[in-house]
C-alpha cells in the first residue's frame, strides 16, 4: 500500500519547549519509532511540518543587523526542509538501515492572484504575550493573532496548485525509497503566464493540503494525517467533547473545526477521499500503525452509494 504521511509541526517541537536543536533531535526519535513498522510493509511519503522552525528562522533573520532586509519567507522555508529532512533521514537511516531514504526539497506552485495573499492566516513561529506581540507587529510589519494558546504572527497561505518534484518523488518510490518531502507544504512559488519562469512568493503552504494533492498525484492508497492528540473531536475542550471514529468526507466538511489547528487537517482528509476514493485518516502520533490497522485514529472513508 502507497501511503502518503503528513507529520504535525509538533513532531520535532511540542508547544512550549525551547527551539533548541537537541530538542528537536530528540524528539525526532520517537517520529522514526513511529514509521518504522509502517515503511517496512508499505511505501511511504513523509511531508512534515515547520511552523516552529520557520517562525525561529524569521526571528532570526529579522534580528540580524548584518542584512538589508530580512530573509523572505519561501527561502526560510527551503531552508527548513533541509534542517528537519536532514534529521528525519537520519533517525529513519537509523530504524531501517537497509532501506533506502532521501529527503527532497520541493516546490509547490501557487497563484499569483489566490486571495489568501490578502489576508494572512497560517500561523508561524512561538507563542507571544499580547504586549511582545504588539511590539514585534511594529517593529517588524508583521500580521498577529490570536490562536488557542495566545499570540503568533501569521502570514499568508495559498492554496497549493501543483508540487514540481511529483515525478521525481514518483520515480523515487519506484526504486524502493522511503522518501521525505513537501516539507511545510513545500517552498511557494508562482511561475510566471508566458514564460513559466518561477519565483518565490511570501507565504507558507498548509502542509496538510500539500500532502492530500501530493497523495492523490502519487495514486497513493492512504493518507495519514498525524498530530498530537488520538482522534478528530466534536466539541473539543467543551464538557460534550467526543471523539469521532469514523465518518464521511460529507460530514467532515459539516463539523466545526478550528482553522489554525484541526480545520485544514478535516478540510484535507475530505479532499483526498472525495477526489480518489481513497482512505484517509486523522490521530496520534505515537499510533500511526494501529491507525492505518484500523485500531485508532479518525477513519475518513468515501460515502456509500445510493440506491
Amino acid at each position: 500500500m502507497r501511503i502518503v504521511v503528513a507529520l504535525g509541526g509538533n513532531a520535532l517541537l511540542h508547544r512550549g519547549e525551547r527551539p533548541d536543536a537537541e530538542v528537536q533531535r530528540s524528539n525526532i526519535d520517537r517520529v522514526s519509532t513511529a514509521l518504522a513498522a509502517l515503511a517496512r510493509d508499505h511505501e511511504i511519503v513523509i511531508t512534515h511540518g515547520n511552523g516552529p522552525q520557520i517562525g525561529l528562522l524569521a526571528v532570526e533573520s529579522a534580528a540580524d543587523p548584518t542584512l538589508r532586509a530580512p530573509y523572505p519567507l519561501d527561502l526560510l522555508g527551503a531552508q527548513t526542509e533541509g534542517l528537519i529532512g536532514s534529521l528525519l533521514v537520519r533517525t529513519l537511516h537509523n530504524a531501517l538501515p537497509q532501506r533506502r531514504v532521501a529527503a527532497l526539497v520541493t516546490h509547490t506552485v501557487v497563484r499569483a492572484d489566490d486571495p489568501a495573499f490578502r489576508r494572512p492566516s497560517k500561523f508561524v513561529g512561538q507563542v507571544y504575550s499580547p504586549e511582545l506581540a504588539r511590539s514585534l507587529a511594529r517593529r517588524h510589519g508583521w500580521h498577529i493573532a490570536r490562536d488557542t494558546t495566545g499570540w503568533r504572527r501569521v502570514v499568508a497561505s495559498p492554496a497549493p496548485e501543483l508540487v514540481l518534484e511529483t515525478e521525481t518523488i514518483r520515480d523515487l518510490l519506484t526504486a524502493g525509497t522511503l522518501v521525505v518531502c513537501a516539507g511545510g507544504g513545500g517552498v511557494p512559488v508562482v511561475a510566471d503566464p508566458v514564460t513559466g519562469a518561477l519565483s518565490g512568493a511570501q507565504a507558507v503552504i498548509d502542509k496538510d493540503l500539500t500532502a492530500a494533492l501530493l497523495a492523490e498525484d502519487l495514486k497513493a492508497d492512504f493518507l495519514l494525517i498525524l498530530t498530537d492528540v488520538p482522534y478528530v473531536y466534536e466539541g473539543y475542550r467543551t464538557p460534550d467533547q467526543r471523539p469521532v471514529i469514523d465518518i464521511t468526507p460529507t460530514e467532515l466538511r459539516g463539523g466545526r473545526f478550528p482553522d489554525g489547528s484541526m480545520g485544514p487537517k478535516t478540510q484535507a482528509a475530505a479532499q483526498f477521499v472525495e477526489r480518489t476514493g481513497g482512505l484517509a485518516a486523522i490521530g496520534a502520533l505515537d499510533a500511526a500503525y494501529d491507525i492505518v490497522h484500523g485500531r485508532s485514529g479518525t477513519l475518513v472513508r468515501p460515502e456509500l452509494p445510493v440506491g
